[in-house]
């Protein structure tokens, strides 16, 4: 037995309930930080790039660096929790991105524009921290009640999601006299404030949920070999149901992605200001984060492939309202606020689809693996995004991202008549059975 195994005690089924809120507490104000440290950063990115390049056109590459580093440096964040736990790989993740926040304050104060974007590729670590949270928050859940311990991580979102922009001025203001832009300053924030969140999952964290999920968990899961970063690939592979998630999330990251991203330009186009701009993003990231304990009740109740089905319907609804606004300011609004809402059930079902398609010891791999697909996939949407809008219209990219979910709803359609062919129940027996494995797990080790 390794010193890892060694750690992660069994711990009685009667203290379970106890683990469970004290884990998520943790995890909600890891979250609140960790989104107050993105969203505080990424708010003047574009502008400190422009700064630091010289040119408008290089602006947003800042942002796609970090995008591409929270994609790319999923795969090694996976790898260490899978060998290691949940606490030693947030805390890094944290560790990087605020190492990543203070490269770019070095970098805009020599201007250097390549050291600039490799600090905002490390930068995505953190963002990688905050998106391998919810999955965290779902080690120890339930069964039944596992989609909704995934949202309510992913509401604490809201908070620093919605608080970081507002302080972003007082941030650039702190720095003044220090010789650097005050574009900047709020990365120098930001890296404080990952700190702060490193600390706090590195002290709180204990026992790590992903180790003693795997100490209640069955003995054949627990070989080094069930839980490699292949095993996991093997996994989803295997799993029709798993593939299905991907599928989820990926495409309603790179919709949303997409189409947010190009949104204020197309306001701009028709005449709104930055007050309308504002408002209207602020009405996306609440329809994002806000409404995500919803989604994870439903998720629980009606099912995850219900809730999916219901996040491709959502996202088309957006994709009208926003593609055919014109100058309907009012609409392009409604539009972005049902993005948000199509995106926040894709995740929250998504997510908890794949937990349970997998077996445990393989999850912390899969789960990388989710997170790669989605950040690469949105990535590339981003970037294709404003070629369509460049040569055609936003109302095209619109119709671009509409078309991403015809196979998604195709996939619903197929594995929904899957399970009606097969077994009815599949999905509540799989669940009661590990929701009775977890509830005797500790008598079984005492036995063995």
């Amino acid at each position: 037995m390794t010193a890892v195994e060694r750690a992660a005690a069994p711990v009685d089924a009667v203290l379970l309930p106890a683990l469970r809120r004290r884990t998520t507490a943790v995890l909600v104000a890891s979250q609140i930080l960790g989104g107050l440290g993105v969203a505080t950063g990424i708010a003047l990115s574009a502008v400190l790039a422009r700064q630091v390049s010289g040119t408008e056109a290089l602006s947003g590459l800042a942002p796609t660096a970090t995008v591409a580093g929270t994609a790319v440096l999923s795969i090694p964040m996976a790898a260490l929790m899978t060998a290691r736990g949940r606490r030693p790989g947030l805390v890094l993740a944290y560790l990087v991105g605020a190492l990543g926040a203070c490269v770019v304050v070095l970098a805009a104060r020599a201007g250097n524009y390549p050291l600039l974007l490799g600090g905002m590729a490390a930068f995505g670590a953190a963002s990688s921290a905050n998106l391998q949270a919810r999955f965290a928050a779902a080690d120890l859940a339930e069964p039944r009640h596992r989609a909704r311990a995934i949202s309510n991580v992913v509401w604490a979102t809201t908070i620093g999601a919605v608080l970081g922009p507002n302080i972003a001025a007082p941030a650039g203001r702190s720095v003044a006299g220090l010789g650097i832009p005050a574009a900047a300053g709020p990365f120098l924030w930001a890296a404080g404030i990952f700190v702060m969140a490193a600390v706090l999952v590195g002290v709180l964290l204990r026992p790590d949920p992903l180790l003693t999920a795997r100490a209640l968990g069955p003995r054949e899961e627990r070989s080094p070999q069930a839980r490699s970063l292949r095993a996991g690939l093997a996994a989803v592979a295997a799993s029709p149901r798993a593939r299905l998630a991907l599928v989820t999330v990926a495409v309603s990251h790179t919709a949303m992605v997409s189409v947010m991203s190009m949104t204020p330009l197309d306001l701009t186009h028709h005449g709104a200001g930055v007050d309308l701009i504002g408002l209207v993003i602020s009405g996306h990231i609440a329809g994002m984060y806000a409404f995500a304990p919803l989604m994870g009740r439903l998720a629980d109740r009606v099912g995850r492939l219900s809730v999916a089905g219901l996040a491709a319907g959502l996202l088309a609804v957006a994709l009208f309202l926003a593609g055919t606004a014109g100058a309907g300011h009012g609409q392009t609004a409604a539009g972005l606020f049902v993005l948000g809402l199509g995106w926040s059930a894709g995740i929250v079902s998504g997510s908890a689809l794949l937990t349970d398609a997998v077996p445990q010891a393989a999850r912390a791999a899969a789960q990388g693996l989710s997170d790669l697909t989605m950040n690469a996939s949105a990535g590339i949407g981003g970037a294709i995004a404003g070629l369509i809008v460049a040569r055609a219209s936003y109302a095209w990219l619109n119709l671009a991202a509409a078309s991403l979910l015809v196979p998604l709803a195709a996939l619903v359609l197929f594995t929904r008549t899957g399970n009606r062919n097969g077994n009815r129940n599949g999905e509540e027996n799989r669940n009661a059975e590990e929701e009775n494995r977890n509830g005797n797990a500790a008598v079984r080790e005492r036995q063995s």
